[in-house]
């Protein structure tokens, strides 16, 4: 089992992300072994597992802490978040995640369809469980409808070379913020926190994850594709622009338009003149300060949470500064 290094510092966390990770195991029951066991693959590949490690944070925020209940928990948003990570890929066409293959390549789109399907069916009914609240539910239904929206919004943006900043924070709120938020509020609110100080870790979360969205779409722009693990650009070919490229059209549409316009049929040399061009004017640059402000946002609300024996506060606090000002 692999949990990974950033959580080297925090050993009872780290202990509780590794049972979320065998309560997510122990959950899929499929009759085709070789695809449960490359669904369990993907659970074990590496990825950070922010979400679950949120939703376990805010959760001392909680009167009455269950860490089981928590733990299930979070086992469901990184069920979830899996979910749409396999139907990324298939849209993306993506070949590898986190240096596994993916499903839609090891197999076929059918079968991950199908996979990632069966995953939201395995978070509802860890949430079904474990819940004690009907709101939880409806707002998990209800972020569910925020995250295909963006998703779709996304879609429906491909390959507009006048899209908007305003467009792209939409898309990414749905995206990726949401399951950030919902995290950061089911670990307080399902624990007995307040609802009040439930909507503020809500905030927080949505913060976090428009900040990590940006510097996520940022790292395309300087890093490899050994050290993020995903090919660099290459959403730019399937007409997925994000806030670096955004920011540097608004710079000089003329000088991206022509390269653009072949879509899907762009060469290595196009997308290194992409990437030289959005360095050029701006575009990374412009993006990181968007993505401060959305840090320091963040930063600020959690200062800003009532403290507690175990100094979660201080925890949260050095954890999100420290993924939102990563550089891999």
């Amino acid at each position: 089992m692999q949990i990974h290094s950033m959580w080297d510092d925090y050993p009872t966390l780290k202990k509780d992300l590794a049972k979320t990770l065998d309560l997510m195991s122990s959950s899929i029951d499929l009759p085709n072994k070789e695809i449960e066991q490359t669904i369990i693959e993907l659970f074990h590949s590496g990825g950070k597992l922010l979400r679950p490690a949120y939703l376990l944070l805010f959760s001392a925020f909680g009167k009455n802490t269950d860490k089981k209940k928590s733990i299930a928990l979070a086992a469901a948003m990184e069920t979830l978040h899996t979910a749409t990570l396999i139907h990324d890929d298939i849209i993306d066409e993506a070949e590898v995640r986190r240096g596994v293959t993916t499903l839609q390549t090891k197999f076929d789109k059918d079968v991950a369809v199908y996979s990632g399907d069966y995953l939201f069916i395995v978070c509802f009914k860890l949430l079904a469980k474990y819940t004690d609240s009907l709101r939880s539910i409806k707002l998990n239904t209800a972020s569910m409808e925020k995250v295909l929206l963006g998703e779709l919004g996304q879609m429906n943006t491909r390959y507009r070379i006048d899209i908007t900043v305003d467009e792209y924070i939409q898309n990414i709120s749905g995206k990726t913020a949401e399951l950030f938020a919902l995290s950061c509020f089911l670990g307080c609110y399902e624990n007995g926190g307040s609802t009040k100080l439930a909507s503020n870790c809500r905030e927080i979360g949505k913060s976090i994850g428009l900040a990590f969205q940006i510097v996520d779409d940022i790292l395309d722009y300087s890093q490899t594709e050994e050290t993020i693990g995903k090919p660099v650009l290459e959403d730019v070919k399937q007409g997925v622009y994000s806030l670096p490229l955004i920011c540097a059209l608004e710079e000089n549409k003329a000088f991206f338009e022509p390269i653009l316009i072949k879509k899907d049929q762009m060469t290595d040399e196009d997308t290194r003149v992409i990437h030289e061009g959005v360095i050029t004017y701006g575009g990374v640059e412009k993006a990181y300060q968007l993505a401060d402000h959305y840090t320091q946002t963040a930063l600020d609300l959690i200062q800003q949470l009532p403290n507690n024996k175990a100094n979660t506060k201080q925890t949260i606090f050095d954890i999100t500064k420290q993924i939102l000002t990563r550089e891999n």
